[in-house]
């Protein structure tokens, strides 16, 4: 079995006075893909911050390769082996398509390893080649997608961190660039955490899954079992049974606890 990669052990995280994450726990192990599952405003985003050094826990700790990086700034825990991919893409408009990925790669000094990894992306996402002059700010919203996820690539992670990478885009991209990530999992051995709104997708390409909801981790198990819980199908799938029917507000206390 695989060792633990990432352990998020009871962090808590805050907004000025506002707490976005209590005493959240979770694990990624080598090579694996997890999850994190909830509606906007659960604290998804926050998690992959405070795991990326963008943010500082107030209490717990953030343990990768056995060594904690609680506390460290962005740029030591991406030198240590992660790389995150934010919501909302956050790439360099003025910068070509060439520039926005050669960024991600800017803590490295192996300079034939960085342009092996720069058509390895390309590989991965043809349409950045066909693209690699062009403004990145004038692409669409799905290329801007491979564009984030390739950058973050450059600096060869560890650890990926992927941030709602399926927002705005069309179902047919959404399966496009998940099956890319799935490649990159079994291909370059890289561990995935992403966090999703989109459950179906979301399910069928991780390994295991966490539930947030307000805050707080509320459920937690393989994604095969999660996809058979009634809870899940219900209010993340969309299916109802008529056993269930007509029984939202019973199974809404059922899942925080």
């Amino acid at each position: 079995m695989s060792g633990t990669l990432l352990k998020v052990s009871n962090i808590e995280t805050f907004y000025g006075p506002i707490q976005a994450i209590r005493g959240v726990s979770l694990e990624v192990k080598e090579g694996s893909i997890v999850t994190v599952l909830g509606a906007n405003g659960a604290g998804k985003t926050t998690i992959l911050r405070t795991i990326s050094g963008v943010l500082d826990a107030e209490r717990g700790d953030v343990t990768f390769d056995s060594r904690s990086i609680g506390g460290l700034p962005p740029d030591r825990v991406m030198r240590s082996g992660i790389c995150h991919s934010p919501e909302g893409r956050e790439i360099f408009p003025f910068l070509s398509v060439a520039e926005n990925l050669m960024m991600g790669s800017y803590t490295r000094h192996d300079k034939d390893e960085v342009a092996r990894d720069l058509e390895m992306c390309y590989e991965y996402f043809p349409r950045l080649k066909e693209r690699a002059t062009q403004r990145a700010g004038q692409m669409s919203g799905g290329e801007q997608q491979m564009l984030a996820i390739s950058r973050a690539l450059m600096g060869r992670p560890k650890l990926l961190l992927l941030d709602e990478p399926s927002l705005g885009l069309s179902p047919i991209l959404v399966t496009q660039i998940f099956e890319i990530v799935k490649r990159i999992n079994r291909e370059r051995g890289v561990a995935i955490l992403v966090v999703e709104q989109n459950a179906h997708i979301a399910l069928k390409t991780a390994d295991y899954g966490y539930v947030l909801e307000v805050g707080r981790i509320v459920m937690e198990d393989t994604c095969a079992a999660l996809m058979e819980k009634d809870d899940i199908k219900e209010f993340y799938l969309g299916q109802k049974d008529e056993g269930v029917r007509g029984q939202r507000r019973w199974k809404k206390k059922k899942l925080w606890r």
